[in-house]
């Protein structure tokens, strides 16, 4: 059975809105009550060049600059990884300076702003031998620098600037208001950098940092406004062009999914933005420096990026901002970074010979598990590892000790990282030759000898008829060296040895020289018996 409604006309009319204009009053009442942002829009992954993970504040403050360098980025990046860009030597790239700001906002600043582009190392442990790394390029290549700016093709900058003493740097200023470009050149390539040069080896990666500051109360530009950077390769002409191809060429052999799992390749890069971080100063640089910054990324507390990606380099100190005064970078090392009191004159940090008791030498050089921090910088100056000195600024004796050899290698590099560890495990180097050698027993008897060698009731006890033997560890394997050591075992003046002689065969003397100590079978054995010169106060020894 079916059932029906039944309603009269006046009860339906009643539920329908008489004025059709009246119902679509409501719409579009929420977005057109403020402006349109395409922040939203950019922040979806379609739009973005690094898939990284940003802090939920940077969703609504936006960065007062961006920088974009017009140069295609690879395609063989993997997702929740930094872009990598591959540049061509000597070629100029152009970088857009792009200010972000919103209307009102930072109403303080001036029309123009001073930025200071650099290439720095994207590696830590690079970054921390910068300028040990950067003098031997200087070395390799003198007369050349790094980074050049292209002033011709450079746009709505001004008083572009270099200094002789930053290869890796130039700065400049720009208008705010008006449209800005600067071309820039990098001059290294990748592979110059790299501890083996045999071809075919990975090139480092280099970041093209950007700072910008703004004039303080003084008109100097020194306070720090904005930092970004991004991960770059650099190739021989045309290498940039071939390696990029060859990245292209096997994303095409990858599969559907496989793809998915990399970045598409962009024809720009943005710089990421970087923030600021404190870092750790010297004691002598605290003195000359109240306070210092350190760059880090933005996504550096994300475990994947940090092991990913290496951290931007300190931005210049204020004595770089200023043209007047030399630029000092913050991780630079040098033998004046200590006071005079704990500096070594050369002669000493030299490689220790063995020389008399090595079993004294080995404790002056060694490093003690209860060493202070003091104690343990003047022990890396004395040894000649000053250029790491920064970076065990806080080890103390026992820290420096729990470090194992894969760790010094990774910290300092496989040739230094190798030589400090034999260092602190006390490895001497192995004598060339070693001789032992005994006074003759009828001369062996000094006053003190004797002394000791008497029992209670005047008879010789045992210790008397013993013979003992002294090691002497020859480096050098020469006469000189040998009659060195041997006075200093018997205590006598070397200027009372006349002469040293070797006992042959029928017992005749033979005059020792340089080729017969060569000959020498390692760990020989003798006695040694000494004349007394008739025609002088000298002495005439003998070895049997």
């Amino acid at each position: 059975m079916a059932w029906v409604l039944k309603m009269d006309d006046a009860t339906i009319e009643s539920g329908l809105v008489h004025d059709f204009d009246a119902s679509l009053s409501g719409i579009g009442q929420e977005l057109g009550a403020g402006a349109y942002s395409m922040s939203d829009v950019l922040a979806l992954p379609i739009f973005k060049q690094e898939d990284v993970s940003v802090p939920v504040e940077s969703d609504t403050k936006n960065p007062p600059f961006q920088y974009v360098l017009c140069a295609a980025t690879s395609p063989a990046v993997k997702l929740h990884e930094e872009t990598l860009t591959y540049l061509n030597q000597g070629q100029s790239y152009e970088i857009r300076l792009l200010d972000n700001r919103k209307i009102g906002e930072m109403p303080e600043l001036n029309k123009t702003v001073k930025s200071i582009v650099r290439v720095v190392f994207h590696d830590r442990r690079l970054q921390y031998m910068e300028h040990q790394q950067l003098e031997g390029w200087k070395w390799n290549r003198p007369g050349d620098r790094l980074l050049d700016i292209d002033i011709p093709m450079s746009v709505g900058i001004t008083e572009p600037c270099t200094h002789p003493s930053q290869l890796n740097a130039a700065d400049f200023l720009w208008d705010l208001s008006k449209r800005a470009s600067v071309f820039v050149q990098v001059h290294c390539i990748s592979t110059e950098f790299t501890p083996r040069k045999h071809g075919g080896e990975k090139g480092v990666p280099f970041r093209i940092q950007i700072d910008t500051f703004k004039q303080n109360e003084s008109g100097e530009y020194t306070e720090h406004l904005h930092s970004a950077s991004c991960q770059i390769k650099v190739f021989k002409p045309k290498g940039a062009d071939r390696k990029q191809k060859t990245d292209r060429e096997k994303m095409e052999k990858k599969t559907v999914q496989e793809k998915e799992k990399y970045q598409p390749s962009y024809d720009t890069t943005i710089l990421s933005e970087t923030r600021l971080e404190p870092v750790i100063e010297e004691a002598v640089e605290h003195e000359l420096k109240k306070s210092s910054k350190r760059t880090l990324p933005a996504d550096c507390g994300d475990s994947i990026a940090k092991s990913k990606r290496g951290s931007c380099s300190p931005w210049p100190d204020n004595a770089y901002v200023n043209p007047n005064t030399a630029a000092t970078p913050t991780f630079t090392s040098s033998t004046h970074t200590y006071s005079s009191s704990s500096t070594v004159p050369d002669s000493e940090s030299s490689s220790p010979n063995h020389q008399g008791d090595l079993g004294s030498l080995m404790s002056m050089e060694s490093l003690s598990p209860t060493a202070s921090i003091q104690d343990t910088q003047k022990w890396l100056l004395k040894n000649r590892f000053n250029s790491y000195s920064r970076i065990f600024t806080h080890f103390s004796g026992s820290d420096l000790l729990k470090l194992t050899r894969e760790d010094l290698v990774q910290i300092c590099g496989a040739a230094d990282g190798i030589r400090l560890y034999n260092a602190l495990k006390s490895r001497a180097v192995h004598p060339r030759l070693t001789v032992y050698v005994s006074l003759e027993a009828s001369q062996s008897e000094s006053p003190l000898l004797e002394k000791r060698g008497h029992s209670k009731n005047g008879k010789h006890g045992s210790p008397a008829s013993i013979p003992v033997y002294h090691a002497l560890y020859l480096e050098e394997m020469t006469a000189c060296e040998l009659t060195r050591k041997i006075s200093s075992v018997l205590a006598l003046p070397l200027s009372h040895i006349n002469q040293v002689y070797k006992q042959g065969p029928t017992g005749i003397h033979i005059l020792l020289s340089d080729q017969m100590i060569y000959n020498f079978p390692d760990e020989s054995s003798f006695i040694v018996s000494t004349i007394q010169d008739d025609t002088s106060d000298g002495f005439h020894l003998v070895l049997k």
